[in-house]
């Protein structure tokens, strides 16, 4: 069972947006959805026991791939979550955080203020929750782990396309470069 020292955790909520987690959001998938209630237990807990909350918002501004050599979201995915619309505002169920990270590609540590947040506040573990597994999760658990972070990425609170891309993720982060966990082992003590 692994435990968190509150003073040095910070619960890290991965893109639970309406874009991902809505029935008319541009990327719905179901299982972002059904991720929801578990992500706000996740955070209610952290609350509680008093240990940092962080969420990330994937945002793109409308022009952000228009000069890209290789690297175009929009391309693969269609356009998602454009800055400044409903698409990219956190779902409403969500409490409110201590910080957001607005993060333009899949990894929240990439260009944004993220890492300087968590060392400005002693913060050494991360508990991952979120969506989509296998994409901004995991790359954001990986660049934790790249970084010595100790990420855990918590199996049952993850948002997926396919149920064979959450075990996907959750083996590789495993076997990687971090740990995963159930909702119920996290304990904050």
């Amino acid at each position: 069972m692994p435990e968190f020292d509150p003073e040095r955790t910070a619960l890290l909520v991965v893109d639970m947006q309406n874009g991902f987690c809505h029935p008319d959001g541009s990327l719905y998938a179901p299982a972002s959805e059904d991720a929801i209630d578990p992500c706000v237990s996740l955070v209610e807990r952290a609350r509680e026991a008093g240990a940092s909350v962080v969420y990330t918002r994937d945002v793109h501004p409308a022009g952000q791939f228009d000069d890209t050599h290789y690297y175009d979201e929009f391309e693969r995915w269609g356009e998602h979550v454009v800055e400044g619309s409903w698409d990219a505002e956190l779902v409403d169920a969500l409490p409110e955080a201590d910080h957001v990270v607005a993060k333009h590609t899949y990894d929240a540590f990439y260009r944004t203020d993220l890492e300087g947040y968590l060392d400005t506040h002693g913060i050494d573990d991360l508990v991952l929750c979120g969506t989509l597994a296998n994409v901004c999760v995991l790359h954001t658990a990986s660049s934790a782990g790249l970084r010595d972070y100790r990420p855990v990425v918590v199996s049952d609170a993850l948002g997926y396309i396919d149920e064979d891309h959450r075990e996907y993720a959750t083996e590789h982060a495993d076997w990687l470069f971090g740990e995963t966990a159930s909702r119920a082992s996290v304990a904050f003590a």
